[in-house]
């Protein structure tokens, strides 16, 4: 092979790079009865987010993290241990903010909170 064949074939090689946009499964099988009033809304529109950074915008140094970002949902929406809280409405978001040497990653979830009461309680609202 010619010596141009081998430095475009390592050039390649060293600038092709790897991809994935993640795939989140929801692997809950819960069911709920919402068609009561057994339930009230504790925060909509909650959201968390984890960024990374990836230099020349291909070569990742840190990744977003899914579970940075629901930690972050959980501590914006102030929740208490132990509560009947559930999500509702999930959405996940991925957008990457490219600059000159580098991008930004980021991950972003966003929910509505609510949590579950007692049906006698309820009934009192």
């Amino acid at each position: 092979m010619s010596k141009f064949m081998v430095t475009l074939l390592v050039s390649v090689f060293f600038l092709a790079g790897c991809a994935s946009v993640g795939n989140y499964p929801h692997n809950s099988v819960t069911q709920v009865n919402l068609e009561k009033n057994n339930y009230k809304m504790v925060k909509p529109n909650a959201t968390g987010a984890s960024s990374g950074f990836a230099l020349f915008g291909i070569v990742g140094i840190t990744a977003p993290q899914h579970t940075i970002a629901m930690s972050r949902l959980y501590e914006n929406a102030g929740l208490k241990e132990g509560g009947a809280y559930a999500l509702a409405n999930v959405i996940e978001e991925t957008t990457n903010t490219y600059m000159i040497l580098f991008s930004v990653p980021t991950y972003r979830v966003r929910a509505d909170i609510v949590e579950f009461v007692d049906t006698k309680e309820s009934s009192k609202l």
